[in-house]
């Protein structure tokens, strides 16, 4: 039984790997997306959206729990404040027209900037908040929940404001219908996306609590026991 659940364990962790991998290549060098992404900004913004929200955390779900690593440079990027202040000003910053149109009109910085910060900074910012172990956490799900909640603000707001834009906000290179449509999609696929990973956080946090009660449960028998014992 043991040997099976380390089996499906692995699976789990190979499932998730795969998946972000291949959503990250679709993304990224895909037609659908990758290659429209200077032309669409429905796609342009889809391909935020997939990076950030969705193969960043299921790259930290394919982490092992029991791996910790010891880089300096990884911790120093990991701490709940830092990476969650990294993750909302690359969200909002790469979206402001003068940061967007330097991007788009230089594709070595879309490609070898823009890209792997999507690839690279979700994954710090997440790294903390979907940790699956019920002890010896690197934060408190409570605060992982929190911090989920908190990071849907620059979010949809990124995506409202682009939303309800009347004009081109970067130099109408877009028509004003692709502007709104990939606004939308940020403003609504965020709230979407960030409930499910806020659900996961909940569950672990709702498992953390039982397992709590159940340890004080265990104290509390055992100090009656000890005291029956005395008598």
């Amino acid at each position: 039984m043991h040997r099976n659940s380390k089996a499906l364990v692995r699976s789990l962790f190979t499932s998730y790997y795969f998946l972000g991998a291949a959503l990250s290549a679709i993304a990224v060098i895909s037609p659908p997306l990758g290659t429209h992404v200077r032309t669409s900004f429905t796609a342009h913004m889809i391909q935020h959206i997939t990076l950030m929200m969705i193969t960043g955390p299921l790259f930290v779900l394919a982490t092992p729990s029991t791996w910790h690593p010891t880089n300096k440079l990884f911790a120093l990027l990991t701490p709940p404040i830092l990476s969650w202040v990294l993750y909302a000003t690359l969200m909002l910053g790469v979206h402001l027209p003068g940061p967007h149109d330097f991007i788009m009109m230089n594709s070595w910085a879309h490609d070898f900037i823009e890209v792997p910060l999507y690839l690279v900074l979700p994954y710090f910012f997440y790294f903390n908040l979907l940790d699956r172990n019920l002890t010896n956490r690197r934060i408190s799900p409570a605060l992982s929940v929190i911090s989920l909640l908190r990071m849907m603000v620059p979010e949809t707001l990124t995506g409202f404001l682009i939303y309800v834009s009347n004009k081109s906000l970067y130099m109408d290179m877009y028509a004003i219908d692709d502007q709104r449509r990939g606004g939308s999609f940020m403003w609504s696929g965020a709230m979407f996306i960030d409930v499910i990973w806020m659900s996961f956080a909940v569950y672990h946090w709702i498992k953390s609590e039982e397992r709590k009660s159940i340890e004080v449960d265990a104290e509390i028998a055992r100090d009656a026991e000890a005291a029956k014992n005395a008598r």
